[in-house]
Parts: C-alpha cells; structure tokens; sequence
C-alpha cells in the first residue's frame, strides 16, 4: 500500500533537486556568466576542462568542452570528471543528448561511460548518441556490463527505463559531416596524433557562429583547412621550454618527450595554424604541460602572437567564450 507513495516522493525529491540545479542556483559561476548560461539563447562555448593528459591536476580539469546552441548541450570528449564539469557549468546532465569524441586516449574518453550513466541516473530517459572512431561500441557494452549490478538496482527501486537502449554509437574512421539537425553541422577532418589513429578535429557550424575543436594533433593542414574563417578555434597547445622540467619529473621521459613532441602543437605553430586558417579568435586549451603553475598566461600566448594578430584567449576551466 504505501510502495506508490514512496516511489512518487523519490520523484517528487528528484525534480526539487534538479530545479535547484539550474543555473541561478550555481554559487560557483559568476552571476553574469550564470545569467548567460541560463539563457539559453544562441551558440555559447563552455571549457569545462583545459589541462592535457591523464593525470590529475589541481589547477585544470581533464579535457572537455561543451557548446550550447539554443540551451542544448554538445559535448566534445569526456576527461575524467566531465559529468561533475557540466554541473558546474550549469547544465543539466539529463539534457545530454549528442557526445563527440576526438580519439581514443583516456585523457579524453576517461568518462565517456560515466556521464551517460550519471545523466541516467539523474534522470536521463531519452536516447543519446556518440560520435567517433571505432571502439565506442565497445567500451559501452562493456560499461554497462561493469555496472549492470547498479543499473538492475536503480531500474527495480526508482524506475529507471533499461540503460543499454537509449545508447546509440556512430563510428567512423575518415573524415565526413558527422550529423546535421536544425541546429547545428559538425564536420569532422583527420589530424595527426602520432600513433593513435583515427584521430579527429570537428567544426561546429551553427546560425550565429563557427567553432572548431582541435583534438589532439601536430601541426596539421586537414586542421588548417577545416578551421577556414571559423569564429573560434579550440586548440591544444604544448610549451615547449617547459618540457625539460616536466622531463625530469618522470622516469619513461625520452619514450613520453618523443610521445609529446610528435603528438601535440607548439604554441609557435598553434598561431601560425590560426593566421593560415584566418579565424577570429583562438582560444589555447588542452595545456602541456598542464599542471605547472609557473607558466603564466603571457608564455602561454606569446609565441602565437607574434604568428596571429586576432583575438587569443587562454583558456580556463568553466570558462564561458
């Protein structure tokens, strides 16, 4: 007899608490930036994560973006941490309905799993679809195996529909338009990241702007050419005199600095790669090193200043662009 009610009150609890998780209800955002976020009008960019690598930092969070047309979210890579990053940001998980993933490193595909089952969890009851190279598929299967203790649990106590079904993958391993709705084309090119193949850059084109996320990748001309007069560019970057510090740091550092110098792009190149792609604006995210306080702002922009005279913006997280 008193099963209904409680079920009822479980979700009665449940949309309290996601109302409270609006955006005016976020003490860590700046008021204005919370006000924007909320409004959910045209094509908004948000850093959730800005630090390169898989190791914990605490000055950025691992690798993730989040572009908001018309109040729905697209997300590019999942670091780890990204579902916890989105609530900050002020976005509701259960809104999650397109994830892009730029290539298989765990830097950035560390929480692909996670955020699907935490927005679930949240109260997620619609499909969502990945969008990437090969592998997906697979680590979802296995995801929901890991988890299929918790999944069975939450279905029987709080009614949560079957999680498997609303997930639906798409890979590909060349360049293509990944999908096209009435809000958004994302295109995406091949970039180079040394060994790690396929790995991807993507173009967002929306109706009021153009952004491109870089991935990970060595100076690249498919990049040049996908990021031609686009708005915003995301790019990773690497600081080159900082790597001898970081080289002494760890104990495998000739096999990571060949790794590093063949897979990422100098903050030389990241401006000359704007200036050919003629963007308006570059903003340097996926920082290598990404955990040394010692680099400032300035050393971080200063080589590609002298390559791109636009606007340039060092990334940080939550960061609102």
């Amino acid at each position: 007899m008193n099963k209904p009610r409680s079920r009822a009150s479980r979700r009665d609890f449940m949309r309290l608490a996601l109302a409270a998780g609006s955006a005016a209800a976020l003490p860590w955002l700046p008021a204005a930036q919370a006000q924007t976020v909320a409004a959910g009008k045209g094509t908004q960019l948000i850093l959730l994560g800005t630090k390169g690598g898989p190791t914990p930092s605490a000055l950025r969070a691992a690798p993730a973006n989040v572009l908001l047309v018309d109040g729905q979210p697209y997300v590019v890579d999942c670091g780890n941490g990204v579902a916890l990053q989105l609530t900050k940001a002020g976005v509701r998980l259960p809104q999650i309905r397109d994830i892009f993933l730029t290539h298989q490193h765990s830097d950035h595909n560390a929480d692909l799993g996670n955020l699907v089952f935490l927005a679930w969890a949240t109260g997620l009851a619609t499909p969502v679809h990945l969008y990437g190279p090969p592998g997906m598929r697979q680590m979802m299967d296995d995801f929901v195996h890991m988890n299929a203790i918790d999944i069975a649990t939450r279905m029987q106590e709080e009614g949560r529909p079957p999680l498997r079904p609303l997930i639906n993958t798409h890979e590909f391993d060349g360049p293509r338009v990944v999908m096209e709705n009435d809000q958004v084309k994302v295109t995406a090119a091949l970039v180079d990241h040394y060994t790690l193949k396929p790995a991807f850059a993507y173009r967002f084109d929306t109706r009021d702007r153009s952004v491109v996320f870089s991935g990970d990748t060595a100076y690249n001309e498919n990049l040049i050419q996908l990021a031609k007069g686009a708005d915003v560019l995301v790019h990773e970057v690497m600081y080159l005199p900082a790597l001898e510090k970081l080289m002494k740091t760890v104990d495998n550092a000739p096999t990571l600095l060949d790794h590093l110098v063949k897979s990422h792009t100098s903050t030389a190149q990241v401006g000359k790669v704007a200036a050919r792609a003629g963007v308006k604006t570059l903003v340097l995210s996926h920082f290598v090193p990404g955990g040394d306080p010692a680099i400032s702002d300035d050393m971080w922009s200063a080589e590609a200043r002298r390559q791109f005279s636009g606007e340039i913006i060092v990334g940080k997280d939550l960061m609102v662009i």
